[in-house]
């Protein structure tokens, strides 16, 4: 299928974006295509209006600070997968980015499109979350809103955005040498959407924190296992104590759900303490 007919602007600037999604309740942010593409063609997004942020310099930039990496919205999961451990303090921003469906996926694909698209099994509202990490705003006023990448989705496919707000970066804060990271998905065969995942954050011995995804809504954090695993390791994952945190998190999801997911967290934190 085809796209229904919509109007197109290439924006110049942020500013210029951010007026543009203020003036049409029905238009939409596109850089990478890769999630709004294929809602176009089947015709389940039918937007006024393209608004294309992929040329503005302010959102393909990548920033390091002494205490975090700010990184464009414009930035593609290829870049940061080839910057490998060059991101410094935040290593587990490359390993997620790697893992995301195909090359060719991740060589349009970007981490603020994807952010803004919150499908509930989507890598980087999970990682993201795990990592403490920081969405930043700008909207038709210019101000700058930061927003706790935790609670930037509310649900499938909803977030905070205001009608003119725009995801312009996402602020990563750098780990001590001593964190431990892991990320773990299941998946019927690669590319596809997991079934259950999970990432995992863990400062030994001071703290730690566990999300699952590929939720019904948007992904769920598990403090008391990893209160436990920060404290006592990797014996604090038992199979029983992983399965009660998944469904102290999730209680309306069944057995088979319950020990997939309980599964991945399990993998997810033997992955970042082995």
């Amino acid at each position: 299928m085809k796209p229904v007919a919509f109007d197109y602007l290439h924006a110049r600037d942020l500013h210029q974006a951010a007026e543009a999604l203020a003036r049409s309740a029905g238009a939409k942010i596109i850089a990478g295509a890769q999630s709004l593409g294929p809602l176009l063609n089947l015709r389940l997004a039918r937007p006024e209006l393209l608004v294309d942020i992929s040329r503005i310099g302010d959102v393909q930039r990548i920033e390091e600070t002494d205490t975090l990496w700010r990184i464009g919205a414009g930035v593609t999961h290829a870049q940061l997968e080839d910057l490998g451990a060059r991101l410094v303090g935040a290593e587990m921003v490359s390993d997620v980015a790697a893992q995301i469906a195909y090359r060719s996926v991740r060589n349009r694909g970007t981490i603020g499109g994807s952010l803004a698209h919150a499908d509930p099994a989507a890598d980087w509202p999970l990682a993201l979350a795990a990592m403490d990490a920081i969405v930043v705003l700008q909207g038709s006023s210019g101000s700058e809103q930061r927003v706790a990448a935790d609670s930037f989705m509310l649900a499938a496919f909803i977030t905070v955005l205001a009608q003119d707000e725009i995801v312009t970066a996402i602020e990563v804060p750098k780990q001590r040498r001593e964190t431990r990271c892991g990320y773990f998905k299941f998946c019927r065969k690669t590319g596809d959407f997991p079934e259950s995942s999970a990432a995992v954050v863990v400062d030994p011995g001071r703290s730690g924190r566990i999300f699952i995804g590929a939720l019904s809504g948007a992904p769920q954090p598990l403090p008391g296992l990893a209160e436990a695993v920060s404290r006592e390791g990797v014996r604090a994952a038992t199979a029983e104590a992983t399965i009660a945190a998944v469904e102290a998190a999730a209680p309306e999801m069944d057995v088979p759900g319950l020990r997939m997911h309980a599964a991945s967290v399990r993998h997810a934190i033997e992955q970042a303490l082995r």
